[in-house]
């Protein structure tokens, strides 16, 4: 009876840790997705708004990676 708890517990004890190493990738993968859905918007809309910005691989990238930050350099560079 006491291995049948031991082993229980073990079971339990490491699928909470395989529990946890899954979370933090879908919590980074997450973190990206937004970041992207919200870069390409605001590249969009500096882009409606007249700014001289061309929407490319490089611009994209930094857009989806950095987030608004990405953003503002990609403007930051473009208008220099």
């Amino acid at each position: 009876m006491l291995e049948i708890i031991a082993s229980l517990a073990v079971g339990i004890l490491l699928l909470a840790i395989l529990a946890k190493l899954l979370a933090l990738p879908l919590r980074l993968l997450k973190k990206f997705i937004v970041n992207s859905v919200v870069g390409a918007a605001l590249l969009s809309i500096v882009k409606l708004l007249g700014f001289p910005v061309t929407i490319n691989i490089f611009t994209s990238l930094a857009a989806g990676v950095f987030g608004v930050p990405g953003v503002l350099a990609v403007l930051v560079w473009s208008c220099r």
